[in-house]
């Protein structure tokens, strides 16, 4: 038996692996055929179309996560002045009153003394407690936003709680997920040898293929510029990216924010029936994969995109999965 059909039957039972263990059995190829190269690829890449959605529900938690944290602390740093402001006001009134009452019938009678008038004493009476109303009147309109406030941020307190418990959940699949794929990987470095990976697929052209103005061209020049770079899940650069990573720290250089999933960043952006150079192109129903729109090259449309875990960041034609749609991001 040769060894590239003993390296891709064991790539086959891998892959059953894998998918049976996360997401379902994957089929198995032919057992009487010796597969090609391009039948390997096809085989990760069936795997892999499992197995992404699960890295950007992992994105989704993770980003999630950051804006919660973020809007906790801005809640805290409205909370605080308010905290302050209730407590020097209720000091203020305490004050007042304690003046006011600790002479009791003593101190009307002296204020009476000392005025000029009883109407000048009722004047006098009337205005403080015009100012003990008003104090009070500001406690109880600094209690209320301090307490609304303080109902906010125990909602996002729960919720990130909450979302870290999931963080964690999906961070342990990642791990198991990253060690199969990297397995897989090297099961196809030993069938057709350390070529790299794409086989077939690889594109000898320049990229970005066409050249062009603008940010959607400063984006995809940057992205370029992460060709080789290692695919890791859940990364968004310098020094690896996954598949909305890269077009999130390619598009921040261009001044543009993107958010780290693709289902947000589909959201973010706008539809285009016919794309320019850096537009974003979305694959499959759940739009669980993106890259980026570098030109045509032998008449086909081609994009720079980060693959799978195993992978590198690379140029592909997009025709080789089902495109869900365009997208521009300025």
């Amino acid at each position: 038996m040769t060894p590239l059909r003993t390296a891709s039957r064991t790539l086959t039972r891998a892959l059953v692996l894998v998918a049976a263990m996360l997401v379902g059995v994957a089929p198995a190829l032919p057992a009487h055929a010796e597969p090609s190269i391009s039948e390997i690829e096809a085989e990760i890449a069936k795997t892999w179309e499992k197995l992404e959605p699960l890295v950007e529900d992992y994105n989704k938690v993770h980003s999630d996560l950051v804006k919660l944290q973020k809007k906790a602390a801005g809640l805290e740093t409205k909370l605080q002045p308010l905290r302050l402001t209730v407590e020097v006001t209720r000091t203020r009134v305490g004050v007042i009153a304690a003046e006011y009452y600790k002479g009791g019938r003593n101190a009307e009678v002296n204020a009476l003394l000392s005025s000029g008038s009883p109407k000048q004493f009722a004047d006098q009476l009337m205005m403080l407690q015009q100012i003990a109303h008003g104090k009070q009147e500001q406690i109880s309109a600094t209690s209320e936003a301090k307490a609304k406030y303080d109902g906010e941020k125990a909602t996002l307190d729960k919720a990130i709680a909450d979302t870290k418990l999931k963080d964690a959940d999906l961070a342990a699949k990642k791990k198991v997920i990253e060690g199969e794929m990297s397995r897989l990987q090297k099961l196809r470095t030993q069938a057709y040898g350390t070529g790299g990976s794409g086989g077939s697929l690889k594109i000898g052209a320049a990229c970005p293929a066409q050249m062009g103005s603008g940010k959607g061209q400063t984006a995809a020049a940057w992205a370029c510029k992460q060709i080789s770079k290692p695919y890791v899940w859940g990364a968004a650069g310098p020094s690896s990216f996954d598949c909305s990573g890269l077009t999130q720290w390619a598009y921040a250089k261009a001044g543009v924010s993107l958010t780290h999933y693709t289902k947000d960043q589909w959201g973010e952006t706008t539809k285009v029936s016919t794309p320019a150079v850096g537009d974003l192109v979305f694959f499959y129903g759940d739009l669980h994969h993106v890259g980026m729109y570098v030109g045509t090259v032998n008449g086909r449309r081609v994009m720079v995109h980060a693959p799978h875990t195993g992978d590198v960041v690379r140029m592909q034609y997009i025709d080789v999965m089902p495109v869900a749609g365009y997208r521009r991001a300025y």
